[in-house]
């Protein structure tokens, strides 16, 4: 038998770097399914749902620096995969989603399966048809060459069944890869003098802020006295080997007390920050109206290649000192948000990856990474609830070498925890510590915030109790080993028996 469209098109994405592929494959793909096992140079990860897919690609790719494919079935399967391709399309993370497609001559008797896959793939980025078996290579070398080009990163191949098994010569294509757009030297040396003017602050995010980026973001601190602001970032260096950085508050009213003395604002990877939704009596935006605002760059810029420049012209090569203060020992007592923070961040060890997706219990640990171990921590930009564990999956796969462990909310790690058994299956070293308070306590907080005072069927919106979920007993299902810590010398011991041994492990920390 011949070469199909199927592998055509897997062969150029291999040709291009693309090694990783997380699927969830139906009837109209399994000609993909066949091509895949074709190429030794292709590793294949099924996952239980579309979304664990699409957010372990996402992680993947913050870490590998490259795109992943996902493969869903039809346009029903990949709407399942759209939480986190909102959060991949926030993070600006490369990816390629192969959504296969029915037969053209299918399609018009609109069959069960049948959906509208523009409007739900165009949503989450550019949306390309696969034009034929023997078109199809060079499409998925202009993918591979989108996602790595600009801002706009994802990108969806729709492939109908019978391109996929359609006869196709295998014809390798490179891709095309535009450069980085850069701001010009007036711009820079234009922003880098308003950073000396009093009040000044800058507010840097975007895709990834690296060790050497930090290092510089404190030599222009020290050179020019502005504040430095992060707004949430896709991928973060932290560390004790680094000048403190902190990213902006969540909330509102701490947001514009932050921000509201500056005179002048240099955004780079950022526009402007806003508040996360609209409030009463509250303006959308978090900078004084009568701030200048100057919007360096996008997130697609070099960001250390800037912030050289930049440092360059403000003779900035004194490095901002580091002094931290030790990390503060867990009190051994029942668990509270404080010493779960200070036991996790003690644990962390050198080069670790850490996923955060608790925010109203993993503050301190946040805090405290400026006295932590050096290591990476990926956020949760887009705001999609469920990205954590799979983005755990994709940095153990692009990162075997690192020891991966996620701090995650009981809540949300409802939405994607069929992420374990992918972990159990890959045999992949990611410890998971569930924050387990029986809340959505996050909307806790915004009702007080909102002095919103409601009964018994309002706080019932708000609870996960009755029953209590037993995450242990979930993640032993799944086939990841469990511990149950309700204080802080358990979660110690949980934490070191984690570390202990390669291999995925679940603790549920009872706050």
């Amino acid at each position: 038998m011949g070469t199909t469209g199927a592998d055509h098109l897997i062969a150029n994405a291999v040709h291009n770097g693309v090694e990783v592929c997380f699927a969830n494959p139906g009837t109209t793909e399994l000609h993909i399914v066949e091509a895949l096992d074709k190429q030794p140079g292709m590793r294949s990860v099924l996952s239980a749902f579309e979304g664990v897919c699409s957010g372990a690609a996402d992680g993947y790719a913050r870490m590998a620096g490259k795109p992943a494919l996902g493969l869903f079935h039809l346009g029903p399967g990949f709407a399942n995969s759209l939480a986190n391709q909102h959060n991949a399309r926030r993070h600006h993370t490369p990816m390629i989603n192969l959504i296969g497609d029915q037969t053209t001559s299918h399609l018009r008797f609109d069959a069960p399966l049948t959906s509208d896959i523009d409007a739900l793939a165009g949503w989450a980025g550019h949306t390309v048809h696969t034009a034929s078996a023997q078109a199809c290579g060079q499409q998925m070398a202009d993918a591979v060459a989108f996602t790595l080009s600009g801002d706009e990163r994802i990108v969806s191949l729709v492939m109908p069944a019978d391109h996929a098994w359609g006869a196709a010569d295998v014809v390798l294509h490179d891709a095309d890869v535009a450069p980085r757009a850069h701001p010009s030297a007036d711009a820079i040396a234009e922003a880098a003098e308003a950073l000396r003017t009093p009040g000044a602050v800058m507010i840097v995010g975007g895709a990834e802020i690296s060790d050497r980026a930090v290092v510089l973001l404190g030599r222009i601190r020290v050179a020019t006295g502005a504040t430095i602001h992060l707004t949430r970032t896709a991928k973060l260096a932290v560390g004790r080997h680094l000048p403190a950085l902190r990213e902006l508050p969540y909330f509102p009213a701490p947001l514009f007390a932050a921000l509201a003395d500056v005179t002048t604002a240099v955004m780079v990877g950022r526009s402007e920050p806003v508040t996360f939704f609209g409030y009463p009596d509250h303006p959308s935006q978090a900078l004084p109206a009568s701030a200048q605002k100057i919007e360096l760059a996008g997130v697609d810029v070099d960001l250390e290649r800037l912030l050289t420049e930049i440092a360059d012209h403000l003779g900035a090569d004194t490095d901002d000192t580091v002094d931290h203060a030790p990390l503060p020992e867990a009190d051994p007592g029942p668990l509270d948000t404080r010493n779960l923070g200070a036991a996790f961040a003690a644990a962390v060890p050198e080069g670790a990856i850490v996923l955060g997706e608790s925010i109203s219990s993993g503050g301190t640990y946040r805090y405290l990474t400026a006295q932590a171990a050096p290591h990476t921590l990926l956020g949760v930009l887009g705001g999609a609830i469920g990205g954590g564990l799979p983005s755990a999956i994709g940095a153990a796969i692009a990162c075997p070498d690192r020891p991966v462990l996620a701090l995650q909310a009981d809540g949300s790690s409802l939405y994607t925890v069929q992420s374990l058994w992918t972990m159990a299956r890959e045999a992949l070293d990611v410890t998971t510590v569930i924050c387990a308070n029986r809340r959505y306590q996050i909307l806790d907080v915004e009702l007080a915030n909102a002095a919103l005072d409601v009964g018994a069927a309002g706080r019932r919106l708000t609870d996960l109790g009755s029953p209590d979920i037993d995450f242990v007993k979930l993640g032993e299902g799944f086939g990841v080993p469990g511990r149950r810590a309700t204080t802080g010398a358990e979660l110690i011991d949980a934490l070191d028996w984690a570390a202990r041994e390669p291999g995925p492990h679940l603790i549920e920390a009872e706050l």
